[in-house]
Protein backbone atom coordinates (compact mmCIF):
# COMPACT_ATOMS: atom_id res chain seq x y z
CA UNK A 1 0.00 0.00 0.00
CA UNK A 2 2.69 2.41 0.26
CA UNK A 3 4.42 2.15 -2.90
CA UNK A 4 2.15 4.34 -4.49
CA UNK A 5 2.99 7.37 -1.88
CA UNK A 6 7.25 6.76 -1.95
CA UNK A 7 7.77 9.31 -4.80
CA UNK A 8 5.77 12.12 -2.85
CA UNK A 9 8.64 13.80 -0.76
CA UNK A 10 7.61 12.58 2.67
CA UNK A 11 8.77 9.72 4.49
CA UNK A 12 8.88 10.90 8.17
CA UNK A 13 4.85 12.58 9.57
CA UNK A 14 4.61 13.50 12.72
CA UNK A 15 0.74 13.58 14.11
CA UNK A 16 0.63 16.28 17.06
CA UNK A 17 -2.59 17.96 18.88
CA UNK A 18 -3.65 18.64 22.45
CA UNK A 19 -4.38 15.83 24.74
CA UNK A 20 -7.75 14.04 23.80
CA UNK A 21 -7.02 14.94 20.18
CA UNK A 22 -6.90 11.37 18.31
CA UNK A 23 -3.31 12.04 17.71
CA UNK A 24 -1.98 8.63 18.38
CA UNK A 25 -4.86 6.72 16.84
CA UNK A 26 -4.47 8.65 13.45
CA UNK A 27 -0.69 8.03 14.25
CA UNK A 28 -1.42 3.86 14.28
CA UNK A 29 -3.76 4.44 10.72
CA UNK A 30 -1.44 6.03 9.28
CA UNK A 31 1.95 3.56 10.03
CA UNK A 32 -0.42 0.53 8.79
CA UNK A 33 -1.54 1.97 6.01
CA UNK A 34 2.24 3.18 5.04
CA UNK A 35 3.98 -0.12 6.52
CA UNK A 36 5.34 2.42 8.30
CA UNK A 37 7.89 2.51 11.16
CA UNK A 38 6.20 3.75 14.44
CA UNK A 39 6.83 5.80 17.27
CA UNK A 40 4.82 6.49 19.91
CA UNK A 41 5.05 8.93 23.06
CA UNK A 42 5.29 6.21 26.48
CA UNK A 43 3.33 8.79 28.68
CA UNK A 44 2.32 6.13 30.80
CA UNK A 45 6.01 5.22 31.52
CA UNK A 46 6.32 9.10 33.46
CA UNK A 47 6.09 8.24 37.20
CA UNK A 48 4.98 11.79 37.55
CA UNK A 49 1.85 12.51 35.07
CA UNK A 50 -0.81 11.38 37.31
CA UNK A 51 0.86 13.24 40.42
CA UNK A 52 0.92 16.41 38.03
CA UNK A 53 -2.43 16.45 37.16
CA UNK A 54 -3.41 16.22 40.98
CA UNK A 55 -0.54 19.35 42.30
CA UNK A 56 0.83 20.76 39.01
CA UNK A 57 2.98 23.43 41.10
CA UNK A 58 4.48 20.60 42.93
CA UNK A 59 5.19 18.15 40.06
CA UNK A 60 5.41 20.32 37.02
CA UNK A 61 9.31 20.65 36.72
CA UNK A 62 9.69 16.72 37.05
CA UNK A 63 7.08 15.79 34.93
CA UNK A 64 8.74 17.90 32.54
CA UNK A 65 12.19 17.07 32.38
CA UNK A 66 11.46 12.86 32.34
CA UNK A 67 9.04 13.81 29.08
CA UNK A 68 11.86 16.07 27.67
CA UNK A 69 14.90 13.10 28.30
CA UNK A 70 12.28 10.18 27.19
CA UNK A 71 10.96 12.44 24.09
CA UNK A 72 15.04 12.84 23.02
CA UNK A 73 16.23 9.27 23.64
CA UNK A 74 13.04 7.89 21.65
CA UNK A 75 13.85 10.37 18.50
CA UNK A 76 17.35 9.42 18.10
CA UNK A 77 15.92 6.73 16.06
CA UNK A 78 15.08 8.94 13.36
CA UNK A 79 18.39 9.56 12.64
CA UNK A 80 19.29 6.97 9.99
CA UNK A 81 16.26 5.77 7.58
CA UNK A 82 15.17 2.14 8.17
CA UNK A 83 16.12 0.03 5.67
CA UNK A 84 13.34 -2.06 4.64
CA UNK A 85 10.67 1.11 5.67
CA UNK A 86 10.50 4.07 3.71
CA UNK A 87 8.11 5.87 6.16
CA UNK A 88 8.17 6.88 9.61
CA UNK A 89 5.45 7.98 11.68
CA UNK A 90 4.94 9.74 15.05
CA UNK A 91 2.54 10.87 17.03
CA UNK A 92 4.54 13.44 18.62
CA UNK A 93 7.28 16.40 18.11
CA UNK A 94 9.86 17.31 20.11
CA UNK A 95 9.50 20.78 19.84
CA UNK A 96 6.42 20.21 21.56
CA UNK A 97 7.65 19.85 24.81
CA UNK A 98 8.16 23.35 24.96
CA UNK A 99 4.53 24.00 25.11
CA UNK A 100 4.31 22.37 28.18
CA UNK A 101 7.25 23.88 29.41
CA UNK A 102 6.10 27.35 29.13
CA UNK A 103 2.93 26.64 30.11
CA UNK A 104 3.80 24.46 33.42
CA UNK A 105 6.89 26.04 34.57
CA UNK A 106 7.85 28.24 36.93
CA UNK A 107 10.71 31.09 35.92
CA UNK A 108 13.39 29.53 37.47
CA UNK A 109 12.37 26.03 36.42
CA UNK A 110 12.46 27.37 32.51
CA UNK A 111 15.85 28.47 33.29
CA UNK A 112 16.86 25.61 34.06
CA UNK A 113 14.76 23.65 31.25
CA UNK A 114 16.37 25.98 28.50
CA UNK A 115 19.88 25.33 29.27
CA UNK A 116 18.76 21.38 28.94
CA UNK A 117 16.83 21.46 25.99
CA UNK A 118 18.95 23.62 24.16
CA UNK A 119 21.72 21.21 24.13
CA UNK A 120 19.69 18.10 22.50
CA UNK A 121 16.88 20.22 20.02
CA UNK A 122 20.08 20.13 17.46
CA UNK A 123 20.36 16.49 17.06
CA UNK A 124 16.79 16.22 16.29
CA UNK A 125 15.57 14.84 12.86
CA UNK A 126 12.40 17.63 12.31
CA UNK A 127 9.66 15.59 10.40
CA UNK A 128 8.93 16.27 6.52
CA UNK A 129 5.23 17.17 7.47
CA UNK A 130 3.75 17.63 11.03
CA UNK A 131 -0.45 17.08 10.99
CA UNK A 132 -1.88 19.48 13.18
CA UNK A 133 -4.86 17.96 14.75
CA UNK A 134 -7.52 20.97 15.56
CA UNK A 135 -10.34 20.20 18.02
CA UNK A 136 -12.90 21.97 20.45
CA UNK A 137 -12.80 22.06 24.51
CA UNK A 138 -15.81 20.49 24.40
CA UNK A 139 -14.81 17.44 22.10
CA UNK A 140 -11.09 16.83 23.64
CA UNK A 141 -12.94 16.62 27.15
CA UNK A 142 -15.30 14.31 25.53
CA UNK A 143 -12.49 11.81 24.09
CA UNK A 144 -10.73 12.22 27.64
CA UNK A 145 -13.81 11.51 29.37
CA UNK A 146 -14.73 8.51 26.98
CA UNK A 147 -11.57 6.89 27.26
CA UNK A 148 -11.25 6.98 31.28
CA UNK A 149 -8.08 6.70 31.08
CA UNK A 150 -6.82 6.61 35.13
CA UNK A 151 -3.83 8.46 34.50
CA UNK A 152 -6.29 11.54 33.12
CA UNK A 153 -8.96 11.24 35.47
CA UNK A 154 -7.89 14.48 37.40
CA UNK A 155 -7.19 16.68 34.22
CA UNK A 156 -9.65 20.05 34.19
CA UNK A 157 -11.07 21.47 31.35
CA UNK A 158 -9.47 24.90 32.69
CA UNK A 159 -6.51 23.03 31.82
CA UNK A 160 -7.37 21.87 28.30
CA UNK A 161 -8.53 24.92 27.68
CA UNK A 162 -5.11 26.51 28.59
CA UNK A 163 -2.98 23.96 26.54
CA UNK A 164 -5.22 24.12 23.43
CA UNK A 165 -4.88 27.71 23.34
CA UNK A 166 -1.49 27.08 23.86
CA UNK A 167 -1.20 24.66 20.71
CA UNK A 168 -3.09 26.64 18.81
CA UNK A 169 -0.51 29.78 18.68
CA UNK A 170 2.24 27.73 18.83
CA UNK A 171 0.95 25.26 15.27
CA UNK A 172 -0.29 29.24 13.85
CA UNK A 173 3.49 30.14 13.94
CA UNK A 174 5.09 26.81 13.37
CA UNK A 175 7.70 26.95 10.36
CA UNK A 176 10.37 24.21 10.90
CA UNK A 177 8.62 21.91 8.07
CA UNK A 178 5.60 21.32 5.86
CA UNK A 179 2.42 21.65 8.55
CA UNK A 180 -1.30 20.75 8.03
CA UNK A 181 -3.80 21.91 10.06
CA UNK A 182 -6.78 19.83 10.01
CA UNK A 183 -9.92 20.80 11.41
CA UNK A 184 -11.45 17.82 13.38
CA UNK A 185 -15.02 18.93 14.58
CA UNK A 186 -17.01 16.97 12.53
CA UNK A 187 -15.20 13.61 11.28
CA UNK A 188 -14.43 10.50 13.01
CA UNK A 189 -10.94 9.40 11.20
CA UNK A 190 -11.03 6.07 13.56
CA UNK A 191 -14.87 4.78 12.41
CA UNK A 192 -15.39 6.33 8.96
CA UNK A 193 -12.85 4.82 6.24
CA UNK A 194 -14.13 7.44 4.23
CA UNK A 195 -12.62 10.48 6.87
CA UNK A 196 -9.68 8.39 6.55
CA UNK A 197 -9.10 8.15 3.23
CA UNK A 198 -9.96 11.49 2.34
CA UNK A 199 -7.09 12.70 5.00
CA UNK A 200 -4.28 9.85 3.80
CA UNK A 201 -5.01 12.03 -0.05
CA UNK A 202 -4.62 15.36 1.12
CA UNK A 203 -1.45 14.27 2.84
CA UNK A 204 0.31 13.12 -0.11
CA UNK A 205 -1.93 15.64 -2.80
CA UNK A 206 0.30 17.54 -5.08
CA UNK A 207 -0.96 20.84 -3.98
CA UNK A 208 1.01 21.19 -0.74
CA UNK A 209 2.54 24.37 0.50
CA UNK A 210 4.56 25.30 3.48
CA UNK A 211 0.97 25.65 5.71
CA UNK A 212 -1.98 24.00 4.59
CA UNK A 213 -5.40 24.01 6.09
CA UNK A 214 -8.14 21.27 5.83
CA UNK A 215 -11.29 21.30 6.66
CA UNK A 216 -13.06 17.31 5.87
CA UNK A 217 -16.63 19.20 6.52
CA UNK A 218 -16.13 21.65 3.46
CA UNK A 219 -14.90 18.52 1.37
CA UNK A 220 -18.16 16.72 2.60
CA UNK A 221 -20.01 19.84 1.00
CA UNK A 222 -18.95 20.33 -1.63
CA UNK A 223 -19.50 16.60 -2.67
Amino acid sequence: MSGNFVNSGISYIAVEGVIGAGKTSVAQMLAEKLNAKLILENFEDNPFLEKFYVKPEEYAFRTQMFFLLERYTQLQEVHQKELFQNFIVSDYIFEKDKIFAYLNLSDDELKIYEHVVNGLDKGIVVPDLVIYLQSTIERLMSNIRRRNREIEKEISEEYISSLNEAYNYFFSRYKATRIMIVNCEEVDFVNNTSDFDNLVNEIFSSDFSAVKYYNPSLRKAAQ
